[in-house]
């Protein structure tokens, strides 16, 4: 096969935009690691500018190799001095290796079962959800592992099992929130799937800060997975399916803005307009529709927080989610939101920036490279002095907190809406909910 099989091909236009300038490399995590041309943005859009030309096959082992070795953490967009989209170009370049390269009946089943069956059913979800947890209080790991040592797969589920929270939250939210104080608006909480599966108390966290801060809460029941994990595997049509249906449910309220509190379902959310700009049907919808999608610091923080939080006697380090920093561009907000915290003293963390190496399923696909980069965040924490890591994406805060579990170090990992709630807690505000 020559050249890509379908539309959803990397722009040419966006290709063009890259002058090969380098500026890139020394903010790429995988070039750090690897030191490979070809493992850097530039040389992954070298390789797809070649498949446009006819000098490189879709379908090739290496092709391949390089796309999927790729975290898609956006890093390079933000070094980028020419405005290279290099997230669009991944995922186009992904889904061409999707509908053009044969999989075994085993990985078909994977994908299907993961993408099809677990993410957009909330009630699948939750249940496998609360059986991981279930399977690691009760030593599951230990047992995978004594069965490694002759099946390797064995092994490798046992690694998964360790990024398991010790706990998962699922419970159903109220339908609304009422605000405290003078109304200052109305917002649709987004509750997203792995975050209402595994992550519900940090959703009613949620809700409660932007309640205490005087804006009414509504939590839509009919929405669903935002298609950021379809879409970051090549699987774009699961993906639109998904942004259709959630645009259709939500689309209509009488709302201020949709708050999410997980940055790679932001990020997707902002995108559908890029997602859908192909359907004639749905793509004015999107472009609406993304307009109105904003993360819970942003939106916090660009609001004005009308209520003071209570002290906070700790010390912590903010880490930024990827697809929170390099993603949707926001770095300060979250900062501002901390600072706001009387007590709190926030330490100074080294490669804040660098992606911890979660990056959606990467640590499931790339097991390997990804422990490589979850080491050198965990040596940066545990050297910066902090009791507590901040971050704002439940992948970061799985992947972040199994590194630092195991090396034994006495750090939790928190949400920031879950430490904010926790502050205005401490002065006596329960929020409700």
């Amino acid at each position: 096969m020559t050249g890509y099989p379908n539309a959803d091909a990397p722009s040419p236009e966006l290709l063009q935009r890259c002058v090969h300038c380098g500026f890139c490399l020394p903010t790429c995590p995988t070039y750090a690691v690897l030191g490979v041309e070809m493992d850097s943005p530039r040389g992954r859009i070298r390789l797809m500018e070649t498949v446009w030309q006819g000098r490189v096959d879709v379908t090739s082992d290496p092709f391949e190799r390089h796309m999927y070795g790729c975290l898609d953490c956006r890093a390079c967009e933000t070094a980028c001095p020419s405005g290279v989209e290099f997230g669009k170009l991944m995922e186009g370049a992904r889904s061409q290796i999707e509908a053009a390269r044969p999989r075994s009946l085993s990985e078909r089943l994977i994908r299907r079962v993961a993408f099809r069956a677990l993410l957009p059913r909330p009630a699948v979800l939750r249940a496998f959800a609360r059986f991981s947890v279930l399977s690691k209080r009760l030593g599951a790991a230990a047992a995978l592992r004594l069965i490694g040592k002759r099946v390797g797969v064995a092994r490798r589920l046992a690694d998964l099992l360790e990024l398991v929270p010790d706990r998962a939250s699922s419970r159903a939210l109220p339908a609304s929130y009422p605000a405290h104080g003078a109304l200052r608006g109305r917002v649709a909480l987004f509750t997203g799937c792995v975050m209402r599966a595994a992550f519900a108390d940090t959703n009613a966290a949620t809700a409660r800060v932007l309640s205490r801060n005087g804006f009414e809460v509504i939590v839509p029941e009919r929405q669903t997975c935002c298609g950021a994990l379809h879409a970051h595997a090549g699987e774009r049509t699961d993906a639109r399916a998904l942004a259709r249906r959630n645009i259709a449910s939500l689309e209509a309220l009488e709302v201020d803005a949709f708050i999410v509190n997980a940055a790679g379902c932001g990020a997707a959310l902002k995108e559908y307009g890029w997602l859908l700009k192909d359907d004639p049907a749905w793509s004015a919808r999107a472009e609406r529709f993304a307009k109105r999608v904003k993360d819970a610091s942003e939106f916090l923080a660009d609001a004005g927080l009308s209520a003071a939080p209570g002290p906070l006697r700790t010390r912590v380090v903010y880490d930024d989610p990827c697809h929170l920093l390099h993603g949707q561009r926001i770095r300060e907000q979250p900062r501002a939101l901390l600072a706001a915290i009387p007590g709190l003293q926030v330490m100074p963390l080294g490669e804040a920036d660098w992606c911890c190496g979660s990056a959606g399923t990467y640590n499931v696909t790339q097991p390997e490279l990804s422990a490589k980069l979850l080491e050198r965040k965990v040596g940066h924490i545990t050297r910066s002095g902090a009791e507590v890591v901040v971050t704002a994406n439940p992948g970061c805060q799985m992947q972040i907190a199994a590194g630092l579990r195991a090396v034994r170090a006495p750090i939790s990992v928190v949400h920031l809406m879950d430490l904010l709630d926790r502050a205005y807690r401490s002065s006596g505000d329960t929020g409700g909910g």
